[in-house]
C-alpha cells in the first residue's frame, strides 16, 4: 500500500492512497497515531492497509498539501559512492566500507515542493536514490535479517550544493541545506514492493533522462547497509537510509549540469512513482 504524509487545514495527518482518493488514517488507526513514523513505530501498518481496504476515499489529493514521507525522521543515515558508474565518475578508490554522511529532517521537502538553490551558490546538483524506511528498530542487526527490519521504500532526491560539499573532506556542508532534500511523493509498503533489486531508477532532468541504472547495481545492498549502520548507531522506526545515486550526476559533465531556476527534476523508481519537484532560487521566494 501507499501511505502518505500530509497537512490539511493547518493540521499534519497521515493517509493511505487508494483508488478514487485518500484514505484518511489520522487517528483512525489509534487515537495518538497522527503520523506515519508513528503508526510505524506502533507497528500498525498492517493494520492500516486493513482499514484502507474497508473505507472509501474521503479525500482527494487537492484536499492536501503533501509533507515529506518521514517529516520527522529521527535519523536520515545517507550513503555515498554506493553505483560502480558514480564511483568511476568521482574517480574515488574501491572501499571496503560505505560512505556515509547525515542529512537534517528540516532540510527536506514534498513532492511537488521546489528544490531551492541557495544565495551562497549556483551549483545545486540533482542525485536521484531510494530511500528505505526503517520498520523494526534494532542494534547490531544481521544481514540476514536485515529486510525483516524494512518498513517501506521511496524515491528520493538528495540534492547537493557541490562547492559546499567540497569545502573540507566531511560532505555534510553541502547536503543538508534547507530545502534540497526532496523525499516522496509516498511510501509503498515492503510487501507490496518484493525484491527491490528489479527496480529501476531514472533521474530526468526538464524530461531528458540523465541517470539510469538498477537497484540491483548497489555496490552496498540494503541488508549490508542495515547491518553496517546499526553497528554504530540504534536503528529506530522511522528513520530513513538513503541508498546512493547512480552515476550521470550534473558535477560530473563536461561541462557540467547545474539546477537552475525553471527547471524541473524527476525521480522514477519502479512502482514507487515518480517524484518530481521544480526548482527555484532562494532569493526568489
Amino acid at each position: 500500500m501507499k501511505f502518505i504524509s500530509f497537512t490539511r487545514l493547518g493540521r499534519s495527518g497521515v493517509g493511505a492512497l487508494v483508488d478514487g482518493g485518500i484514505v484518511d488514517l489520522t487517528g483512525r488507526i489509534r487515537s495518538d497515531i497522527d503520523s506515519l513514523k508513528a503508526l510505524i513505530a506502533a507497528d500498525l501498518l498492517g493494520a492500516a492497509v486493513d482499514y484502507a481496504g474497508t473505507k472509501p476515499p474521503e479525500l482527494a489529493s487537492s484536499d492536501v498539501s503533501l509533507l515529506p514521507v518521514i517529516p520527522d525522521a529521527g535519523k536520515i543515515l545517507c550513503v555515498g559512492l554506493n553505483y560502480e558508474t558514480h564511483r568511476a565518475e568521482t574517480k574515488r578508490p574501491d572501499a571496503k566500507y560505505p560512505t556515509m554522511f547525515t542529512r537534517y529532517a528540516d532540510s527536506q521537502i514534498a513532492h511537488g515542493a521546489p528544490m531551492i538553490r541557495p544565495g551562497v551558490s549556483d551549483r545545486l546538483d540533482y542525485e536521484g536514490e531510494m530511500a528505505v524506511i526503517i520498520g523494526r528498530g534494532g542494534r547490531y542487526i544481521a544481514e540476514e535479517n536485515a529486510m525483516s527490519h524494512v518498513a517501506g521504500y521511496a524515491c528520493y532526491n538528495d540534492g547537493t550544493i557541490r562547492d559546499w560539499q567540497r569545502h573540507t573532506h566531511q560532505f555534510g556542508p553541502g547536503k543538508t541545506f534547507p530545502g534540497t532534500g526532496a523525499f516522496g511523493p509516498y511510501m509503498v509498503s515492503a510487501d507490496e514492493v518484493g525484491d527491490y533489486r528489479a527496480l529501476s531508477i531514472r533521474t530526468r532532468l526538464n524530461g531528458v533522462v540523465v541517470q539510469d541504472a538498477t537497484l540491483a547495481d548497489l555496490i552496498f545492498p540494503v541488508p549490508r547497509l542495515i547491518a553496517y549502520i546499526s553497528t554504530y548507531t540504534p536503528l529506530s522506526p522511522g528513520d530513513v537510509i538513503v541508498t546512493g545515486t547512480p552515476g550521470g550526476v550534473g558535477d560530473r559533465r563536461d561541462p557540467p549540469l547545474y539546477l537552475k531556476p525553471g527547471d524541473v527534476v524527476e525521480v522514477e523508481i519502479g512502482q514507487l512513482g515518480t517524484l518530481i519537484n521544480p526548482v527555484a532560487d532562494e532569493s526568489g521566494l
